[in-house]
């Protein structure tokens, strides 16, 4: 499904490594070169899924609107929640993160980390990070996420 954005607006998508302020980011087209997207490719694959479509609405909204809107304006909020219904409907999300987003469809943040709820959800699905505390008498392992 987000196969068919990426060529008919012939997106460049770079997959990249870890960001502390960003989990993506969308440049239009210019000078001939293709719109390009960036998501952090640490992200499990709801949370990168999510944050794929937020900066492909980013660019619909662009194909519309130009730079004449605010970016996470009223254009956009419609653009994403659009989206987010499409695969929604396509029964993509588990139930958890089907719920979270449906909750916000009328009015999307402009980050999935602004949304409490859903930055919540997401979570469940991370890759559980290990730490190995060595003790005298034992090894402990310490999971965080």
């Amino acid at each position: 499904m987000v196969e068919h954005y990426l060529h008919q607006y012939k997106v460049h998508l770079t997959i990249t490594r870890s960001r502390a302020t960003v989990l993506g980011d969308y440049r239009h087209a210019i000078h001939g070169k293709n719109h390009r997207i960036s998501v952090n490719g640490n992200l499990n694959p709801y949370a990168f899924l999510i944050t794929l479509l937020h900066e492909l609405a980013h660019l619909l909204t662009f194909q519309f609107h130009g730079n004449r809107v605010a970016a996470h304006g009223r254009e956009w909020k419609k653009q994403f929640s659009e989206l987010l219904k499409t695969f929604i409907q396509a029964e993509i999300f588990p139930d958890i993160i089907k719920d979270s987003l449906l909750k916000s469809l009328h009015n999307p943040a402009a980050s999935s980390c602004a949304d409490d709820d859903l930055l919540r959800v997401l979570r469940h699905y991370d890759e559980k990070k290990r730490a190995f505390i060595l003790s005298r008498n034992y090894i402990k392992v310490i999971c965080s996420g």
